[in-house]
């Protein structure tokens, strides 16, 4: 598998095999596309028991949804592990798989802004889920519409589809 550089994406947006909207060039690099955080996040609530981790854990009965409005930053605690969502939507290729990758501006700060799970498989279409950690020994306030993340492209050697439990994910 190959990284694709700044050229070889444009090509892949320009002929519409792959697709990131709502979408501007200026947040192409040299080898990733920069994405922003969304407005809506989903917090753990505090729960006094023990939770199961298996194959039938559901996570929305251990969380709960927090919408920001416009100019509200969203405030993270120290150790405290949220997820949250990019506004853009991006459609891969059967061809193309992808990985998220944080900033290091924000992981000098002690913010994760994906912790775990950050491969995107072929044909894969939605909203990116972030999972977001504070390591600080601060509080962190974090502002939507900030270029949170990027996402490197990856060539894959065949064709593949996703067709899982989070295909077309539009909320974390």
């Amino acid at each position: 598998m190959a990284v694709l550089s700044h050229d070889e994406i444009i090509k892949l947006l320009d002929s519409k095999k792959l697709k990131i909207a709502p979408f501007d060039r200026n947040q192409i690099g040299p080898g990733s596309v920069d994405l922003r955080l969304g407005y809506i996040f989903r917090v753990f609530k505090k729960v006094n028991k023990i939770v199961t981790v298996d194959d039938y854990t559901n996570y929305k009965e251990l969380t709960e949804e927090i919408i920001t409005k416009k100019g509200e930053s969203f405030l993270i605690q120290p150790g405290e592990l949220i997820h949250a969502v990019t506004i853009e939507k991006v459609s891969l290729p059967q061809n193309i798989s992808a990985r998220i990758d944080g900033r290091s501006r924000f992981a000098r700060l002690g913010l994760l802004t994906h912790v775990s799970s950050g491969f995107m498989q072929p044909g894969t279409s939605g909203k990116i889920v972030l999972e977001m950690a504070n390591l600080s020994p601060i509080a962190l306030a974090i502002k939507p519409n900030t270029k949170i993340c990027q996402i490197v492209f990856e060539e894959l050697k065949g064709n593949a589809k996703y067709s899982g439990k989070f295909k077309d994910q539009s909320r974390p």
